[in-house]
């Protein structure tokens, strides 16, 4: 057993460290510290990645750097993430996080979207190791703040990530989180256990998985099928279960009036955020709807309520369905 696996043998035996996956779209600074505020079991959140932009162009959005501001005060930590396959982007955006106080930023070799991919970002780069080995040589000679990678197994095939195994681990990376699937996969079928299983000792770095987390029964299987991770990495399932961090950690799931109760709370902070945030009411209420897509999961008669909540016409007839939904609905 390698030296880093030892290491996170022992961690185990501590508190799962729980992690909020970025979403793009979703997870965004309004929705991460208002989960925050209301759900305290996640220990920490990585961010939707910004992407790189080049030469003249050297320069971040302001809106991705509007959602990066850190809050004044204690907060939770926030991993920043990065999209790129050039170094010098890659140290110039990453030296503006750590001016902003971040301590570790996040490489996306993970996103499987088509039209980054063949680019040859995010999970595109992950067939060229080569590639791969230049730019973390590069980002470690002009940069010395911590860096974590994200990866799937692969872009076209479960094997890619055999030879990106020894690039990674010689350089100083704080961590490794692994999805295990495919980019051609993107969030399709299933994760390939069997191969995390094969690839998961080569590496002498924290593992950290992600991956259809979507019930506490599930992280328990998983937890049991790698005894040496410590570290979980929670998307799609923490937003169809805000309370599914406090179920794994404690092992009991709140009551359904309790659930009520904290979730309608929970979701007016939200839309009290994003009407703060966004310019007019028609982005407020297409953010609530994209979400709903995720929050419908936690109601029986989920499709129903889906529907009627796609069918809003403004925000105080959102309003009035979510009240309704609220008094009425029974939970899943």
């Amino acid at each position: 057993m390698s030296s880093g696996a030892k290491k996170n043998n022992m961690a185990a035996q501590d508190p799962p460290h729980l992690i909020m996956a970025p979403l793009r779209g979703l997870t965004d600074k309004v929705f991460r510290d208002t989960f925050n505020r209301h759900f305290k079991e996640i220990n920490e959140a990585v961010t939707p990645f910004v992407a790189s932009l080049s030469g003249n162009r050297r320069r971040i959005k302001p809106a991705y750097l509007k959602d990066l501001i850190p809050e004044s005060g204690p907060r939770w930590p926030v991993v920043p993430q990065i999209l790129s396959n050039n170094a010098d982007d890659f140290i110039f955006m990453a030296k503006v996080f750590t001016d902003l106080g971040y301590t570790e930023i996040n490489w996306n070799l993970g996103c499987p979207y088509p039209m980054v991919a063949k680019k040859k970002r995010g999970s595109g780069l992950l067939p060229f190791p080569d590639r791969v080995d230049q730019m973390l040589d590069e980002i470690h000679q002009g940069f010395s703040g911590k860096i974590s990678v994200k990866i799937r197994l692969g872009y076209h095939a479960a094997t890619e990530a055999d030879a990106l195994i020894p690039i990674f681990n010689q350089y100083p990376l704080a961590r490794i989180i692994i999805h295990p699937r495919t980019g051609v996969q993107m969030y399709t079928g299933t994760v390939d256990l069997d191969a995390a299983s094969r690839i998961l000792p080569g590496f002498v770095h924290p593992v950290v998985y992600n991956g259809d987390i979507t019930t506490a029964e599930i992280f328990h299987s998983l937890s049991n099928r790698f005894p040496t991770l410590s570290q979980w990495m929670i998307g799609r399932g923490l937003l169809s279960d805000p309370f599914l961090g406090e179920t794994i950690q404690s092992g009991v799931a709140p009551s359904a009036a309790m659930r009520r109760k904290r979730f309608s709370a929970f979701h007016d902070d939200l839309v009290e955020g994003y009407t703060a945030r966004f310019l007019g009411p028609g982005h407020v209420l297409d953010r609530m709807k994209g979400l709903w897509g995720y929050f419908s999961a936690m109601f029986q008669d989920k499709e129903k309520i889906l529907k009627k909540v796609r069918k809003s016409k403004s925000l105080e007839d959102y309003a009035e369905k979510i009240k309704a939904l609220m008094d009425a609905a029974k939970w899943a």
